[in-house]
């Protein structure tokens, strides 16, 4: 297949990217490296540099006519979408609609779409939560991956395009970003292995559901070789708290420097994770990395990493 990966330069994207490239399909990746790197693009991949929103990105559809839109490109940052709402819509919902529009116009009807589960479904009522549960977003970039969901419904009944929502729990694994506030795994081991003493914001009895980068990229695979439509929580079940993963992560980096903590930040998302279920039924997918397995190898990585 001829796959067109955007954000394939970022942590999730370019390891998708090898998959894919891995099962011999023609990949380009199309990133604009704010925040991905080109060493992380896979050798047999073509890499296109442009913004999503930009001509240059409609330009790459026109002529590449991708089979698949493996579509990943974001502004990631939750505290940087409370900031400013605006940027984030225009990137994550204007950005993504520019991508649609072109590649309905080349002819393009498969899309694997990268969503989030905590952020779509807020403070939730059961622990884990499926995907019956109710949306309820409180932050702008939850709303606008929600918004990109049911754009994917509209260009489905429409324009007839296939569409795969995966709403990720928190990634974690090889490649993620230790700068800026989000992928607390990366910020933690980096910190550790340099040295530093890592902050933790409140009392670190928030909890999260932590997915390791390897069963997110199965996960894609999965849906696409599947062709299954509709939205699939991707995520463990499992709650971690922010103070068991970083005596975890600790472990791991064989460090006994004890963590600061910091005021909580407002607004912050007590309780998140994510039943699988569902994805296992259609698909078979089933996460088969430990934590502290996950952690090891994400340790290992910044070991040797320059990042």
């Amino acid at each position: 297949m001829r796959i067109l990966v955007t954000g394939g330069a970022g942590f999730i994207g370019s390891n998708i990217a090898d998959a894919f490239v891995a099962r011999g399909d023609d990949v380009v990746v199309l990133d604009d490296l704010s925040t991905g790197r080109e060493a992380n693009v896979p050798r047999q991949a073509r890499l296109e540099k442009h913004d999503i929103r930009s001509p240059g990105a409609q330009k790459v559809i026109a002529t590449f006519r991708p089979d698949v839109l493996c579509h990943l490109a974001a502004q990631l940052d939750v505290r940087k979408s409370v900031a400013d709402p605006a940027y984030d819509a225009d990137v994550n919902v204007v950005g993504s609609l520019r991508l649609f529009e072109s590649c309905r116009t080349a002819g393009t009807r498969r899309v694997l779409f990268s969503s989030t589960g905590g952020a779509i479904y807020g403070e939730q009522d059961v622990h884990p939560c499926d995907e019956t549960h109710p949306e309820r977003p409180v932050s702008p970039y939850g709303v606008a991956k929600l918004a990109v969901e049911k754009y994917l419904h509209y260009y489905s009944v429409v324009y007839g395009f296939k569409a795969t929502c995966l709403r990720y729990a928190n990634v974690y694994g090889p490649r993620q970003s230790p700068h800026g506030e989000a992928g607390v795994v990366a910020i933690f081991a980096r910190k550790l292995l340099n040295g530093e003493v890592p902050v933790v914001n409140g009392d670190g009895a928030q909890t999260r559901d932590f997915v390791f980068v390897g069963d997110v990229v199965r996960a894609n695979v999965l849906a696409l070789e599947k062709d299954l439509t509709g939205s699939f929580n991707v995520g463990t079940g499992v709650e971690t708290s922010v103070v068991q993963l970083y005596d975890a992560i600790r472990k791991a980096v064989g460090s006994d420097v004890l963590a600061k903590h910091a005021p909580a930040k407002l607004g912050e998302q007590m309780r998140s994770s994510l039943d699988a279920s569902l994805l296992e039924r259609r698909a078979g997918f089933r996460p088969r990395t430990p934590l502290d397995e996950g952690l090891r190898a994400t340790v290992d990585y910044f070991r040797t990493s320059d990042v």
